[in-house]
């Protein structure tokens, strides 16, 4: 649809603009305002009136200034060359705006999302033909985005009926009309991209039950608070208790084919960090650049706050296009408490009735739409794809009781909760095993038993009870100290302790440490259970806490992170030869 003026600003209230004399706008039309032509989004209309944020700095915009619609949605372009690429909150390319602006994004700048003067090698599927009956999300054929990445070009949801032309092989640019569908509505010109709305999810064929963990590589989520693919997580904590590291850990490491990282709202410095950072990491899967399966949405907290709500429902359309390839895909948002604090502006500035901590009312059912985006999904393509959301939350003073929080709880079947005493303490990550938890858990014991041991679910549990024990046993500490304790008492928190260092505590900069395979995490929880069974029998025949603690083979179980490679499981075998005949040893002198 051709651009059209369809009213004249009223009034100027920062990324809020009243609107009068509206013709035939529609609701969540993307619209540009002034001669600059600001980006913006109609969100409120009564009557001749409207109310449109804009995703701009507002300077210089007056009344009388005209709008003009587009006819469309806000929507983002799905396509070849979206991987590896920075994009800000609306899907522009900062670094094709960086040579036409430098360092400053001039306002109304209008850059494609996606490169128009590139090539692209498109295979057509071989099995097309033209007469063909074709439904949405068929595949209409193959363009291999990187050397990982094939990606398939779908026939776009709501789009269907008779194939009447599809191209050659042969090297196009993204906007090449590669195939024409007759639809009930007349032909339909198939490009190598489409333009999808952010607001609104992408269909699906069936939603699957989430039967698999995504594994990270970090112990304490793997092993204690697994996540599924295609399940949601959230991980709050307070300033510098490590949840961007947490993300960025997750991010590099994880099996999912595609990460999709979202700055929202967050410092400048910290999304540096991953731009500078993430070229330069090899993928451990490929050896290539991790950047070749990463897309970036860069929304720091000095860009402007409605930029800032829409980037979230940017990052996971693109996740939603992938997965509907088939592939799994992980979205790191960080976080969505900078993203709650744009709701609440922008609906301060649109005069609504605010609810606890003057966040608008609707905030639940945001927070609710934004997860529910996730899912283990059978495409319409035929396809078996997933979103996995991993939320940071960020509450004020590291308070989990306040709104962002606890409505994220309501509808986030994973909980990574931040600790500040252990982020004190440099234990990293410092995920707190006591308020932590995973609903999933039942969902992908199965997987674990099946791929890694029979005995990981037992051994997970015992490794837990002792955890809660030790807690209680810590509160009499504290009240009568130590010696008060029997030895079978302090034994408990021994193994704790031996448990928090050798296994939950992990070093990022450390070749070795830095990721665990599942079988590793396995073989390192199931030795220090042999510690503790063996040592509890040691005990009552008599062996003493002092001589448990000097054993050689338990100073090794400490180190096993640092000094076992994943492949090297052969190693854990000695290890436990070594460590069942010390602790035998010491038990049968006091029989």
């Amino acid at each position: 649809m051709t651009e059209r003026i369809i009213g004249t600003v009223r009034r100027v209230n920062g990324p809020v603009i009243e609107a009068k004399g509206i013709t035939d706008a529609v609701m969540l039309e993307m619209v540009n305002v002034g001669e600059a032509r600001i980006v913006g989004e109609v969100s409120k209309l009564i009557g001749h009136t409207a109310v449109i944020q804009v995703y701009e700095d507002t300077t210089g915009l007056a009344p009388g200034d005209n709008i003009y619609g587009s006819g469309l949605p806000m929507s983002v372009e799905l396509g070849p060359g979206l991987i590896g690429t920075i994009y800000d909150g609306i899907q522009r390319p900062l670094e094709e705006i960086y040579k036409i602006s430098k360092e400053y994004i001039k306002r109304g700048i209008n850059v494609p999302s996606l490169n128009r003067e590139k090539l692209w090698e498109f295979k057509p599927h071989p099995e097309l033909a033209p007469g063909l009956e074709m439904t949405q999300g068929m595949i209409l054929g193959t363009v291999q985005e990187t050397e990982r990445i094939m990606q398939k070009i779908l026939l776009p949801p709501g789009i269907s009926g008779n194939l009447q032309w599809i191209i050659e092989p042969g090297n196009y640019t993204v906007d090449r009309v590669i195939a024409k569908v007759m639809t009930s509505a007349g032909e339909k010109e198939i490009s190598l991209f489409h333009k999808w709305p952010i607001r609104k999810p992408r269909p699906t064929a069936e939603r699957q039950p989430l039967l698999q963990p995504l594994i990270t590589g970090q112990r304490i989520i793997d092993t204690l608070f697994p996540l599924a693919k295609g399940g949601t997580v959230a991980i709050p904590g307070g300033f510098g208790t490590g949840k961007t590291m947490t993300q960025h850990a997750i991010a590099k490491w994880c099996d999912a084919d595609i990460i999709v990282y979202i700055g929202c709202g967050e410092r400048g410095n910290e999304m540096t960090d991953v731009l500078t950072e993430f070229p330069k990491l090899v993928d451990p899967k490929t050896g290539e650049s991790l950047m070749n399966r990463t897309i970036l949405i860069a929304n720091t907290s000095n860009m402007p706050v409605s930029a800032r709500e829409a980037s979230i429902y940017t990052g996971v359309t693109i996740a939603e296009y992938y997965r509907d390839q088939g592939y799994h895909v992980a979205i790191m948002a960080d976080s969505t408490s900078r993203w709650a604090e744009a709701l609440r502006e922008l609906s301060g500035r649109m005069e609504e009735m605010p609810a606890e901590e003057g966040f608008p009312a609707y905030l639940p059912t945001r927070i609710a739409e934004f997860y529910e985006r996730a899912g283990y999904m059978k495409c319409l393509s035929g396809d078996i794809g997933s979103v996995s959301i991993i939320g940071a939350v960020s509450p004020p003073g590291g308070d989990f009781s306040e709104p962002v929080t606890q409505h994220t709880k309501r509808f986030v079947r994973c909980f990574w909760g931040l600790d500040r005493q252990l982020a004190n303490a440099r234990h990293y990550p410092a995920i707190s095993w006591l308020e932590s938890y995973s609903e999933y858990l039942d969902d992908i014991i199965p997987w674990w038993e099946e791929r890694v041991g029979p005995q990981w679910a037992e051994d997970r549990r015992e490794m837990m009870d002792l955890l809660q024990k030790e807690v209680r046993l810590l509160q009499v500490v504290k009240l009568v100290g130590p010696d008060a304790l029997p030895d079978t008492q302090r034994f408990v928190i021994e193994v704790c302790s031996v448990f928090k260092n050798a296994f939950l505590q992990q070093n990022a900069f450390d070749v070795i440490d830095r990721y665990s395979t599942a079988e590793k995490q396995m073989r390192m929880l199931a030795l220090i259970l042999i510690y503790w069974r063996r040592g509890s029998d040691a005990i009552k025949r008599g062996a003493t806490i002092v001589k448990l603690k000097r054993m050689k083979a338990l100073q090794d179980v400490i180190k096993m992170k640092f000094t076992i490679e994943n492949e090297q499981i052969e190693k854990f075998d000695r290890l436990q030869a070594r460590l069942e005949r010390g602790l035998d040893q010491l038990g049968s002198i006091y029989e």
